[in-house]
């Protein structure tokens, strides 16, 4: 059960901007190293559920010391191959990368 105020995560493709979020990188980071399916979206996951998916996400960036440039050739290419999928997605949802970058300012 999820506490009051503390809805379920959408899942990423119900994400605002496409799931060009934090949490939508770490769903696509877990994708990258084989912890998630690419089929599993998070939908309906609680936060704490998200948090623990985090960890394990750090955890294999940790062992190519947080690059991409240290990714070995397979997981490097299953990385640039799901962000491609996401930027690409995100755009067509209206997500657009400068005008977030305005909005930090």
């Amino acid at each position: 059960m999820t506490p009051p105020g503390n809805p379920p995560y959408p899942g990423i493709f119900n994400e605002p901007h496409g799931g060009m979020t934090d949490t939508g990188k770490i769903i696509r980071d877990a994708w990258v190293f084989g912890i998630l399916p690419e089929t599993e979206t998070c939908e309906g996951w609680p936060m704490p559920r998200l948090e623990r998916l985090w960890e394990q996400v750090q955890a294999e960036w940790a062992r190519y010391d947080f690059r991409v440039s240290a990714l070995p050739p397979e997981l490097r290419e299953r990385f640039e191959r799901i962000q491609a999928v996401a930027l690409e997605r995100a755009r067509a949802a209206g997500w657009d990368p400068v005008a977030e970058l305005d909005e930090d300012d």
